[in-house]
């Protein structure tokens, strides 16, 4: 694989719809009250996408440092880990992102409100509280939680907020069905790497509760999520609810295929899961344009 590629690798594309969902999905509600503005928008999303590669990188050099990572592992391969890229350039590549996340979000305040800046260094510490610091968020069983967070119920509403300059409560309930999608993306990698986690005393969510348990959270997961937009989706036309009932019938595909794979024959679920996430945003995004 080409240094290029060892890059591209780590930033974990696969994964990176889950941060596009949650911007996507404000730009519709926004659009559905007739407020979409797309220069917050834009900004964002590249703010979201920066955010969460440095999270990845994060992740990964953290993790190497803490004795976390194995060569050979079942997940994507780790090119620090692997010898592929120096701990010295990981931990730099994750703090150029990260400052240039700092400077999008810098640029969305002027769309809202002072306070925004205390909500770009929270989200700013939160990419790298995954990983690292005196209580590593996806060490404890709360990488989930985390992503419930970081992934829905923030980018959501704020990508509503900074379009409207209000709240809503559509939005709320909205960001939450995002985040719970989101954090499916973190139940499969935490399934997979449930055995090898509980070696080295990573205590992930698959760790405590155990598999069984998770691939259940997993379905319900996806069905709580539409369930709490089912509001929004009655007030619209019929002919829109095919968003939904596509996406459970993804999500239970996925699902049933989780329950009978193991090892690195789950890696492509992940993928499969961020996607189902994002054309479900995508899905409300296009009937949004449609009613207008």
């Amino acid at each position: 694989m080409s240094k290029t590629g060892i890059w591209i690798e780590a930033m974990r594309l696969r994964t990176l719809p889950v941060s596009v969902a949650g911007v996507v999905m404000g730009a519709a509600l926004a659009m559905m009250c007739g407020e979409f503005k797309a220069v917050p928008v834009t900004l964002c999303l590249i703010f979201a996408i920066l955010a969460q590669i440095a999270s990845n990188f994060a992740n990964e050099y953290y993790d190497y440092k803490a004795g976390l990572d194995a060569p050979g592992r079942e997940g994507p391969r780790r090119g620090v880990t692997e010898g592929d890229i120096s701990p010295k350039a990981m931990k730099t590549a994750t703090f150029i992102t990260l400052a240039l996340a700092c400077v999008t979000g810098c640029c969305i305040v002027p769309q809202g409100e002072w306070w925004l800046y205390q909500v770009g260094v929270f989200i700013a510490l939160g990419a790298l509280a995954y990983s690292t610091g005196p209580y590593p968020l996806s060490h404890h069983g709360l990488g989930e939680v985390a992503v419930l967070l970081f992934f829905g119920i923030i980018p959501v509403n704020l990508t509503f907020y900074v379009q409207t300059l209000h709240w809503d409560l559509t939005a709320l309930f909205a960001s939450f069905s995002v985040g719970l999608m989101g954090a499916n993306v973190i139940i499969v990698n935490n399934y997979r790497d449930c055995e090898a986690d509980r070696a080295v005393g990573k205590r992930t969510l698959a760790v405590i509760l155990g598999r069984r348990v998770l691939a259940t959270l997993y379905l319900f997961n996806g069905f709580i999520a539409v369930a709490l937009m089912l509001p929004l989706w009655m007030l619209l036309p019929p002919v829109s609810w095919i968003v939904p009932v596509l996406y459970l019938v993804a999500h239970t595909a996925i699902w049933w295929r989780m329950s009978l794979l193991d090892g690195h024959r789950l890696n492509p679920l992940l993928g499969m899961t961020a996607i189902a996430m994002a054309l479900y945003a995508i899905g409300t995004l296009i009937t949004a344009i449609s009613i207008i």
